[in-house]
């Protein structure tokens, strides 16, 4: 059976749009500078909302609802490119996890509300992680109490990103009346509410990271009210909607990683180029060469499983595709890891300095191999896939 790498004339149309965009509004060092108030924010409302008033964001969000009615395909050339141009619009991704759980199990008024909004550029976030939960995610204990006209929840959710300016958080919590033993009966009785972060009782704390960006935080649930119409999908169905939902995350995630790989090696490869030692470039001596070399062929092979992976999931949306995700994940961010890291070393004491846009990507390679489930985990789902 012969197997088509090409984009069509339409996602190529696409990428073009957004790469032309992308080299007008953040092509320079000043302008990403601008946008991300001097690298102390992840994300620029006033770029995300171009982009939305141009059609750009979430392509594969219905047309009805603001999108442009496509693909997952669309989505991995979208994340692609957006971390290949360092543009800050880091709150996308996310709202992008809820989008996918939204159009599975959300109510049309729902739908009319969170997609068009993040079409329109607009953030939402989603809190699964606890201090207490964060791979055995099925263990959380954030509650959420039956009452006239709604919830009542409870808890401590950590690492959400970009609770601090959502819209909405989406919360996955425990339905209080559903008597669940941790050790036997964890995944029952699991909801997905949504609460507004200003809401009474709710409180967005956030937490320093070495990334240096403002973009996760704890969020204290005291006694916030939520009302009938915030749950999404079913009561206690919460697990299942979740799972549907992860492999999306990873894929997600995979595309941000092969954008970043992507963008390391070509800052790399121009550095090479024009960095003279010895008197000559540094690219002409073979040891550089060969890392630039094993580079391009780590990242080319990162682009074939992620758009691999999205391609299949546009052919069956229905089904789940647990191991080919869990692959992408690890491979593209574990290729983000090795590519930022030789970038690094091939800028020598320069990779350290501000002026150098590799110097802040270090940190973002590390901590990909952990979001959205550890690769270590991601590993074990494999596995369980392979009867092992």
């Amino acid at each position: 059976m012969p197997i088509d790498f090409t984009l069509t004339d339409e996602q190529q149309a696409y990428r073009d749009a957004l790469r032309d965009t992308f080299a007008r509004e953040v092509g320079s060092a000043e302008q990403r500078e601008r946008l991300t108030e001097g690298h102390t924010v992840h994300h620029s409302p006033e770029l995300a909302a171009k982009l939305g008033a141009s059609g750009l964001l979430g392509p594969s969000i219905a047309e009805e609802h603001g999108g442009g009615g496509a693909g997952v395909v669309e989505e991995m050339i979208l994340l692609e490119e957006q971390m290949r141009a360092l543009a800050p619009i880091g709150a996308y991704p996310v709202s992008l996890i809820v989008a996918g759980a939204v159009q599975k199990f959300g109510t049309p008024e729902q739908k009319e509300l969170v997609l068009g909004n993040i079409a329109a550029g607009g953030v939402e976030a989603i809190a699964m992680s606890e201090p207490e939960a964060g791979s055995d995610v099925a263990a959380l204990s954030t509650t959420a109490k039956r009452v006239d006209g709604g919830w009542v929840l409870n808890g401590v959710k950590v690492w959400i990103s970009n609770a601090h300016i959502a819209d909405r958080i989406l919360i996955v919590c425990r339905d209080a009346e559903v008597d669940a033993d941790p050790a036997t009966k964890k995944h029952e009785g699991l909801c997905m509410i949504w609460v507004d972060p200003k809401a009474q009782g709710v409180r967005v704390d956030g937490i320093e990271t070495i990334g240096g960006y403002r973009e996760v935080n704890y969020v204290y649930l005291d006694d916030v009210f939520a009302p009938d119409d915030a749950l999404l999908g079913q009561a206690g169905a919460g697990w299942m909607q979740l799972m549907a939902g992860l492999n999306t995350e990873r894929l997600i995630i995979a595309a941000l990683a092969l954008g970043q790989a992507e963008q390391a090696l070509g800052e790399a490869l121009q550095y090479a180029k024009d960095r003279k030692q010895f008197g000559r470039s540094i690219g002409s001596f073979q040891v550089q060469q060969h890392r630039l070399v094993d580079m391009a062929t780590e990242v080319e092979l990162a682009r074939l499983l992620v758009y691999k992976v999205a391609a299949d999931v546009d052919r069956d949306p229905t089904a789940l595709f647990p191991r080919e995700a869990s692959m992408a994940k690890v491979y593209a961010t574990e290729t983000a890891e090795r590519v930022v890291n030789r970038a690094f070393k091939i800028h020598g004491g320069y990779g350290y300095a501000k002026e150098y846009a590799i110097s802040g990507q270090l940190a973002h390679s590390l901590v990909a191999t952990t979001f959205g489930g550890t690769n270590d985990i991601q590993r074990n789902i494999i596995a369980k896939v392979m009867g092992l």
